[in-house]
């Protein structure tokens, strides 16, 4: 067993940086060194007094210490882990870049009154959960110790949780549909003989350059699958070279 230390060194450098600054801003709001209303996502503020830090401070914030908060955490360590040592392997720049474009698509949707919401950033946790369900579709998750089923169901198995707990499902769905538009974007439709139109920026990979974000690894860099059908996820063998497998169960049943 790795110590927590050990544990937090070994996060990939997007993944330890998005978390990191989430609990930090929980941790500042529970000390009351800053208002929530100061970071909060109001559009009338953002248009009418040119507040443009709303657009990217809202993200941050999961909600107090609680229960919630702390499985909201615990997502992000476990599917920002598993798609950036997985199918972003060696690929920093494209996964800033996926996280970028769910933050501009959540922020597009919370301009609809129904959708919108002080507070994006359990929509773009949702986000990673979805596209993991749709990279690694096959594999077995066991929720709580209570049920098992394949990652292509997760979403909607959390979903449900959700509707049993009380909790808000407009944000969860926003993080579905903001991570179907970019799996759809990215990998269906060029699958379908289509392009990549959202391919990542030039700009996204001389700012990971010039921070020495690239995560090292001597495991072998997956290869995308090029011919099958939608929504069976990419092929990966990871871990490969070290002989050791991956699967989503060790999370849940741990």
């Amino acid at each position: 067993m790795s110590s927590p230390s050990e544990f937090y060194k070994s996060l990939p450098p997007i993944t330890k940086a998005y978390g990191t600054i989430c609990l930090m801003t929980t941790v500042a709001s529970h000390l009351g060194l800053y208002r929530l209303e100061n970071i909060a996502l109001i559009h009338e503020l953002v248009f009418s007094e040119f507040q443009v830090w709303r657009l990217l401070t809202n993200f941050f914030f999961l909600g107090n210490f609680s229960m919630n908060f702390g499985i909201r955490l615990l997502m992000i360590a476990r599917y920002g882990v598993q798609l950036e040592q997985g199918p972003f392997q060696r690929r920093t720049a494209d996964f800033l870049w996926m996280m970028i474009f769910g933050a501009i698509s959540l922020l597009a949707l919370s301009i609809v009154p129904i959708l919108r919401g002080a507070f994006l950033g359990i929509s773009l946790v949702f986000m990673l959960l979805y596209i993991c369900s749709r990279e690694f579709p096959n594999a077995q998750v066991n929720i709580y110790g209570l049920v098992a089923l394949k990652a292509f169901y997760l979403p909607w198995a959390m979903l449900a949780l959700d509707v049993i707990f009380g909790s808000p499902l407009v944000p969860d769905l926003m993080g579905i549909i903001a991570g179907h538009l970019y799996y759809f974007l990215t990998v269906l439709h060029p699958l379908a003989g289509g392009r990549n139109i959202i391919s990542t920026p030039r700009l996204v990979h001389k700012l990971v350059a010039r921070a020495r974000l690239e995560y090292p690894t001597n495991a072998r860099v997956p290869q995308e699958r090029t011919t099958g059908v939608a929504f069976t996820g990419r092929s990966y063998r990871l871990n490969s070279s070290t002989g050791r497998g991956f699967s989503l169960r060790r999370f849940w049943s741990s």
